[in-house]
């Protein structure tokens, strides 16, 4: 049976939160075992789409990290429906730039609308591991780029 666009969302976010109490471990995608912010996304993706659809190279943990080009959201591009951030919906993917002039380093998964006062997101935090929380101003303040999964 084909899943329909109202469906997928409510399958990512179930996926994701299949996730929380992972603790952090850099650059690592291993559910209750560890996980980075992009781990989480990776093991999402295999868990609602399936095989990851590219190699992830190393990458720093560098939040300041600057650069002409933003990775991230260039590898999002290859796999993803990049939307205008306002777009963004239970199920999307967000990117946030930590620090201004930065590039966009961490990831999160709305599951809320992106900018609605009751909006909560879930991703991997260092000292946290993987939690789901009320996607502050603070938080909103710093989103770059969204994404949707592909439906599958």
């Amino acid at each position: 049976m084909e899943e329909t666009s109202q469906t997928a969302p409510a399958r990512i976010v179930k996926a994701a939160r299949r996730w929380i109490g992972t603790p952090y471990h850099d650059q690592a995608s291993v559910r209750g075992v560890g996980c980075d912010c992009l781990g989480l996304l990776r093991g999402v993706w295999r868990d609602v789409i399936g095989p990851e659809p590219m190699p992830v190279p190393p990458y720093s943990r560098d939040w300041g990290e600057t650069g002409p080009v933003e990775v991230l959201a260039e590898a999002a591009r290859a796999a993803m429906q990049e939307l205008d951030v306002v777009e963004a919906r239970t199920g999307d993917v967000i990117l946030f730039r930590m620090r201004a002039g930065a590039i966009a380093k961490h990831v999160g998964i709305l599951s809320g609308t992106a900018r609605s006062a009751r909006s909560h997101f879930i991703h991997a935090y260092e000292r946290t591991g993987v939690i789901e929380e009320h996607l502050s101003p603070a938080w909103q303040r710093r989103i770059a780029f969204a994404f949707r999964f592909p439906v599958r």
